[in-house]
């Protein structure tokens, strides 16, 4: 593609075409056509959202996809489609006092991420709330507070609107975005309770928030790196496991300890327990099956004398003063 080469009627299409070739071959265009891109940058407004869509997508989601934001970069397109993002670069040296740097990290995560297009989206855009949300300490330290939920919010009234997504496609971004610092604040401490809740709290998009979390792991630091993935593994596979237990059926039905009562004539109280103790040495002996209603273990434990050797206690009364 050259500047006599492009028709003016479709100019604005043809812009972004050599950013999809270099994310799926690693190859930067020569400097000529860079500069001819960035002469016409602007016009890439007029292209369809529905196509600019799926154009990004495409340079996105190929083998060298850092490569390729960083062209669309240098060309003076990413001003103009994505100003959240754009306004990352360099803007780890503002205000004379650096950290962490934005863009490269944005760079880093989408090359580590998996080519799915949404998991790839996620992680161009999962820092983009980090600008308006820079704060510095009395001390030097950096902080961006809530820069998880305002970028989410920035997706949703900027990006998304100038962006035709697909609508399903639109929401699961924004909760990546919303949700991405979750799967890295796991750390082995979490209690079943809490494994569960993050488990069914992020279910629609679990293995792709787990994916961006993975990705979103940059410290050089190979230790630390290590552990992270390791953290986030292990997450992953709690999730699997409790998951696996909740699903099974349940030896005993609930219900039970009252069905014995009223079969047996019981009291309430321990020795209930130590019946279904009982019932569930059986169960795991094989000599039971699961699942079954309450007459059947109601005339296993008849016809097995389970009752035997049990003390049964009526529970105390409280007298009167």
């Amino acid at each position: 593609m050259t500047a006599r080469s492009l028709p003016l009627p479709s100019l604005a299409e043809q812009l972004l075409v050599p950013a999809i070739e270099v994310g799926r071959r690693g190859i930067a265009p020569t400097p000529s056509l860079l500069q001819t891109v960035r002469g016409h940058a602007p016009m890439i407004r007029e292209l369809d959202p529905a196509r600019l869509y799926q154009q990004l997508e495409a340079a996105i989601c190929g083998h060298y996809p850092h490569l390729a934001l960083q062209w669309i970069r240098d060309a003076g397109l990413l001003v103009e489609i994505l100003p959240e993002l754009d306004a990352t670069v360099a803007f780890s040296q503002e205000g004379g006092r650096r950290h962490k740097d934005v863009w490269e990290h944005t760079k880093t995560v989408v090359q580590q991420a998996v080519p799915r297009p949404v998991v790839r989206w996620s992680a161009m855009l999962h820092d983009i709330g980090k600008v308006p949300t820079r704060r510095f300490t009395s001390s030097g330290k950096v902080t961006f507070l809530g820069h998880a939920e305002v970028g989410a919010r920035m997706f949703r009234r900027s990006v998304a609107k100038r962006i035709a997504f697909p609508k399903p496609i639109a929401k699961r971004i924004e909760l990546l975005i919303l949700h991405h610092l979750r799967g890295g604040q796991y750390d082995g401490s979490w209690t079943d309770s809490a494994v569960r809740r993050f488990g069914r709290d992020m279910a629609p998009f679990l293995d792709e928030l787990l994916l961006l979390s993975r990705a979103d792991i940059t410290s050089r630091r190979p230790g630390k790196r290590k552990q992270c993935l390791r953290n986030i593994s292990e997450l992953a596979a709690r999730i699997r496991e409790l998951s696996r237990e909740d699903t099974k059926v349940k030896p005993l039905p609930a219900g039970l300890g009252h069905a014995l009562m009223q079969a047996f004539q019981l009291p309430p109280g321990k020795h209930l327990a130590d019946v279904r103790e009982r019932l569930s040495q059986a169960y795991e002996a094989g000599d039971l099956e699961p699942g079954r209603d309450f007459d059947y273990y109601v005339d296993f434990v008849r016809r097995h004398d389970l009752l035997a050797g049990i003390e049964v206690r009526t529970p105390r009364t409280s007298r009167g003063a």
